[in-house]
């Protein structure tokens, strides 16, 4: 059963709760028996951040808000103590939690975010030694936050589920056409339109990049367009999503090397989960803006009519390139939605992949990589919405210099530059097929974890979603 996050101001004595106080604020607070009071003081002062107090019948719980150097860092770390606190109520076996805020600055949503988060399992292929989480219900009772807040909270983290889901389920339960059936549904749960273009429509257009990764695979190729177009839209220009949406990556001909490079290659679709996610967001918040989602999808294997290096493939927009390598597939089914989006003559485009492990060696688990011609307004506006989500972004240049490693002999762009700057010269290549703001995320090195990190999990961590939310609801408002 998903977790239910509620907001219920009416506090009964027997529920199980968790407190949030700041160490330098310690008081009287009428939750606390005066005993209690006295033992968490001394807690606190022994700089104790998770109190636990027994009452048989009711669980209380006092964490502690941790100083911190800003606003941003300090809501991270009451995420974290979020997570944090699951463990304890895991060991109590507790289906209910009620959070309340006792510092006066809206604790408890990033609280909540935290805990919700840090409870997701993915079990769905369980059959022996299942263990869900025994928690339920996180329900917010602070009168400083609305209703209308919780929801929404509630509405993006469901999303990010969602999108947590979709790139762990594995590819035998995934296929293109599965993934776009599975778009259609969120799009039925969440109020968003979908079409699916399949694989005559997609012959028809002259995707040339989508149908030439596809070639060596007995599945078709799928694209799916998602689009969120209220009445009351802000904006008379669309803000146009595209993600990578390889259901599974072999590297095609250019076989990954072995071992366990392509043990979880199920998560190369990870872009087109986050912005399936977004839109699942935007959509169940009725967010005041025109949002389309493009997901082009395939699987990369190295069948018989495979793609093959050396080959000159023509994309939708008429370039040739010159596939040198078949692994570096993902920028060549993006260039081909990149190039669709110009139709919509949008106001943004930003686009998600698990695109080059240059990003991830760059950088890391700690930041997805980020590159774009939208200019510094915009690419300001990104940061800090990730700096207020924890999913921070690391700009990385796209000096024209880059792009002579790209140059072809026999067509007008090769799909792989040198040894150097992979993640650059792949955004480079990308940059080829767009004439609008743009921006492009390598997500290789957040979207999916080996080892848990906190309330981002192991496995899927559906990064992405509460980064372009945080910066579409701020635009909306």
């Amino acid at each position: 059963m998903p977790t239910q996050l509620k907001y219920d101001t009416s506090l009964a004595n027997n529920t199980n709760l968790a407190l949030i106080v700041s160490a330098d604020s310690v008081g009287q607070f009428p939750e606390l028996q005066p005993e209690e009071q006295q033992y968490v003081a001394q807690q606190v002062q022994q700089e104790t951040k998770l109190i636990r107090l027994n009452r048989y019948t009711q669980q209380v719980y006092v964490v502690v808000t941790p100083t911190a150097k800003n606003e941003a860092a300090r809501n991270e770390a009451i995420r974290q103590s979020g997570h944090t606190l699951l463990k304890q109520l895991k060991s109590d076996k507790l289906e209910s939690i009620t959070l309340l805020d006792k510092t006066g600055e809206n604790a408890s949503l990033y609280l909540a975010e935290g805990l919700f988060l840090s409870n997701y399992t993915y079990l769905k292929h369980k059959t022996k030694d299942a263990k869900p989480s025994p928690l339920q219900t996180i329900t917010i009772a602070d009168a400083q936050v609305t209703e209308e807040q919780v929801q929404e909270l509630a509405n993006v983290l469901e999303a990010v589920i969602k999108a947590r889901d979709l790139v762990n389920e594995p590819h035998s339960h995934q296929s293109a056409t599965q993934f776009s059936e599975q778009l259609e549904e969120l799009g039925q749960a969440a109020g968003f339109k979908t079409e699916v273009l399949d694989e005559v429509k997609i012959q028809t257009l002259k995707m040339g990049g989508l149908l030439a990764v596809n070639q060596g695979s007995e599945e078709p190729a799928t694209f799916t367009i998602m689009e969120w177009k209220p009445e009351n839209a802000k904006n008379t220009k669309p803000y146009v999503l595209v993600g990578k949406g390889v259901v599974y990556d072999t590297g095609g001909l250019s076989l990954k090397p072995t071992p366990n490079s392509m043990d979880f290659m199920k998560s190369d679709m990870a872009g087109a989960a986050a912005v399936a996610g977004i839109l699942y967001a935007v959509a169940k918040n009725k967010l005041p803006l025109h949002v389309i989602g493009l997901v082009p999808a395939t699987d990369n294997r190295p069948g018989g009519q495979a793609v093959a290096p050396g080959d000159v493939i023509t994309m939708f927009d008429g370039t040739t390139v010159e596939v040198l390598n078949t692994d570096a597939e993902g920028r060549l089914i993006l260039a081909d939605a990149l190039s669709f989006a110009k139709k919509y003559n949008p106001e943004l485009v930003l686009d998600f992949a698990t695109l080059t492990g240059s990003a991830m060696r760059a950088i890391g688990k700690e930041a997805a990589v980020a590159m774009g011609t939208a200019g510094e307004e915009i690419l300001n506006g990104l940061k800090k919405a990730g700096e207020n989500v924890h999913e921070r972004l690391v700009e990385f240049p796209l000096w024209d210099e880059y792009k002579k490693q790209l140059e072809s002999d026999v067509a007008d762009i090769k799909n792989l530059g040198g040894a150097d700057a992979g993640a650059i010269t792949a955004g480079k290549f990308l940059e080829v097929f767009t004439n609008y703001p743009w921006v492009h995320f390598d997500i290789a090195g957040t979207a999916y974890l080996h080892g848990e990190d906190s309330y981002r999990g192991k496995q899927a961590t559906g990064t992405g979603v509460r980064l372009v939310y945080n910066y579409l609801s701020a635009l909306a408002r």
